[in-house]
């Protein structure tokens, strides 16, 4: 399949440069996969679009002030944007990162230091290039735990679309945002509010959790000329044993589960894969997802046979982005590529800010 099959055209002024208020104000656009239908409807009327006793997954990771500044030897500024925590020598936590470089000459064995800001001064504290990977791709030793670091002089990286700077930076932050670890937000949640949360329990539809820390392929495109050659880099992730009990609970009950974002699916895809056959070889039909922690490089397009997943509320996405290909492998192709069409003409927002799709 070729990638330039999910590009497509998009005016730039229907990129959102700042988030809606309040948060559930967004548009919804709504799509039925059995009828074909579209409709348009509003953030705050999921409630009603979901049926009692519907399950909803959401990543709860939170956005680390991934964007670090640092200076060469030579004097040279480098920019760092923190992507994925490796364990270093010993084991030793939280100090060796695979990390986005910018800048020239940032090779294996240099020593950066560390800046209070953009444009800031030296602080006592410093990075070793361990190793080179692809493109800006470098793996830092630090001599500091990082998270502490990124809280006392990093900030929020945003997208490279958006030009206006957040007055709050909890607005790229989901209201259900626990775990620190991700360089970007899950950007389908941020549509949440905590009085949507009491309509959807009121309503009888359950939320469970799951962790996923966004990493490099949020802001990579896929560049190969094939979809299939492309290589998902490993991200980190977390399905507990109650929030995979909810799940196979309301898969047994003929409900549905809700991912909220392409992480969340990913989470609840790769947790499916982990359950394992049934004696006939199919999916095992007393348990879809099976607890896990641990790393997950699954790449879902066009042709995967989606195992837990009934539902998805999700943004609308950049071209050639493995997360379109997601959407068109649950959508499917035709019918995704009539959405965005209609979205472009009805003026939808677009990315992280903007306006999103249940897709049903």
């Amino acid at each position: 399949m070729r990638t330039d099959a999910f590009d497509y055209d998009l005016p730039p002024e229907l990129i959102a440069q700042e988030p809606v208020e309040p948060r559930d104000a967004s548009r919804l656009m709504v799509m039925d996969r059995a009828s074909g239908e579209i409709h348009h409807r509003h953030f705050f009327d999921l409630p009603q679009l979901l049926d009692p006793g519907d399950l909803l997954i959401l990543n709860q990771t939170r956005v680390i002030r991934a964007r670090l500044f640092a200076r060469k030897p030579t004097g040279g500024r480098v920019e760092i944007l923190l992507l994925r925590q490796r364990e270093g020598e010993n084991g030793a936590p939280d100090r060796t990162w695979e990390v986005l470089v910018g800048g020239s000459g940032v090779r294996p064995g240099l020593t950066l230091t560390l800046l209070d800001g953009p444009g800031g001064s030296p602080i006592e504290a410093s990075a070793e290039v361990v190793e080179q990977g692809e493109r800006a791709v470098r793996l830092l030793r630090f001599d500091r735990p990082v998270l502490g670091l990124a809280r006392e002089i990093g900030t929020t990286p945003l997208p490279p679309y958006i030009h206006r700077e957040l007055e709050d930076d909890e607005r790229y932050q989901t209201v259900y945002a626990r775990t620190p670890g991700s360089a970007a937000a899950p950007t389908a949640g941020l549509h949440f509010t905590p009085e949507l949360f009491v309509e959807l329990r009121d309503r009888g539809i359950r939320s469970e959790y799951v962790t996923l820390h966004v990493g490099l392929d949020t802001f990579q495109p896929v560049r190969e000329e094939h979809v299939e050659e492309h290589q998902m880099h490993t991200e980190t992730c977390l399905l507990r044993p109650e929030a995979a009990r909810a799940v196979n609970e309301t898969k047994l009950k003929g409900r549905r589960a809700v991912a909220v974002g392409t992480t969340s699916v990913r989470v609840l895809e790769t947790a499916a894969q982990m359950a394992g056959p049934g004696v006939d070889g199919a999916a095992c039909p007393y348990r879809t997802v099976a607890p896990f922690e641990g790393e997950t490089d699954l790449f879902i397009y066009p042709g995967y046979d989606f195992r837990a997943v009934d539902a998805l509320v999700t943004n609308f996405h950049l071209p050639r982005s493995t997360l379109l290909m997601l959407v068109a492998a649950f959508a499917g192709k035709d019918f995704m590529e009539r959405a965005y069409a209609e979205a472009v003409e009805r003026e939808y927002r677009f990315y992280s800010f903007g306006d999103a799709m249940l897709i049903l």
